[in-house]
């Protein structure tokens, strides 16, 4: 049997903080490789092969534990504390 997340249940339904792109690098002018969506909050971050790694940076700030891809045309999550890659993304239950 494949290996479950735990964290499924701190899965949210939310809108993209900044639909245009990485938070953090739209306020610094910086550049990002792809984008992910945080399933806690919404928070939107670069991935960890932009020069920024915000999305794993907010991950370690706020322990919000699954990202999901950000990128038109791709359909998984990650979790980072169970190390579990998921595909398709798992869908927020409420």
């Amino acid at each position: 049997m494949p290996a479950q997340c735990s964290h499924l249940s701190q899965m949210r339904d939310v809108p993209p903080g900044t639909p245009n792109g990485c938070a953090e690098c739209l306020a610094t002018g910086g550049e990002w490789v792809h984008l992910r969506l945080c399933a806690s909050c919404g928070h939107v971050g670069c991935c960890d092969q932009s020069p920024g790694k915000h999305a794993t940076k907010h991950y370690h700030a706020s322990k919000h534990p699954i990202i999901i891809s950000f990128e038109p045309d791709e359909d998984w999550a990650y979790c980072y504390p169970d190390d579990l890659f998921m595909e398709p993304a798992p869908r927020a239950s409420r």
